[in-house]
């Protein structure tokens, strides 16, 4: 029987985030007065059309701002999707969890040192902080790499069918 389970994950804002945010808006306002106080632009009538270029423009950044992550698992293989501003998606890792060396909470002992200093980095996670967050390591593409995300009860489960003495869910 083939087992097809979903879960999407909104990443938490930042202090990053804002600051970018606040960046863009401020960045924005000020193309903004500037577009608007030349005034060749203003008898050419394209000041007030740049402007809404600009405003449209900074609406674009902000809200490319806004990502959610959807793991998507089918007979012990994983992908994760990034979904930016629920209008473009990107598919950023596929493999099976054969392919695992360890599954475990990021949480746990396991998340060693040599974990942690592992460069290839996927973060499909609403925080790295949150309760709910394991880490898979494993080759991928080439590179050793480690894929962090929070799968449900019933995904653990499914992984638990394929590589039973890899996963340490305590």
């Amino acid at each position: 029987m083939d087992t097809f389970l979903e879960k999407l994950v909104t990443k938490r804002r930042t202090i990053n985030d804002t600051l970018i945010t606040f960046g863009i808006l401020l960045a924005g306002i000020i193309l903004i007065l500037v577009v608007l106080s030349i005034p060749l632009l203003n008898q050419l009538s394209l000041g007030l059309l740049l402007a809404a270029g600009v405003a449209y423009l900074m609406y674009r950044f902000v809200s490319a701002r806004n990502v959610e992550y959807e793991y998507i698992v089918t007979n012990g293989d994983l992908d994760i999707d990034k979904i930016v501003s629920k209008r473009k998606r990107k598919r950023i890792f596929s493999a099976s969890c054969k392919e695992f060396e360890i599954l475990a909470k990021v949480s746990s002992n396991s998340f060693s040192q040599s974990v942690q200093s592992i460069k290839n980095r996927i973060d499909a996670t609403s925080s790295i902080n949150s309760p709910d967050a394991y880490f898979a390591t494993l080759v991928y593409k080439g590179e050793k790499t480690v894929v962090i995300f929070e799968p449900d009860d019933r995904m653990l489960n499914n992984f638990k069918v394929f590589i039973p003495r890899k996963m340490f869910t305590t």
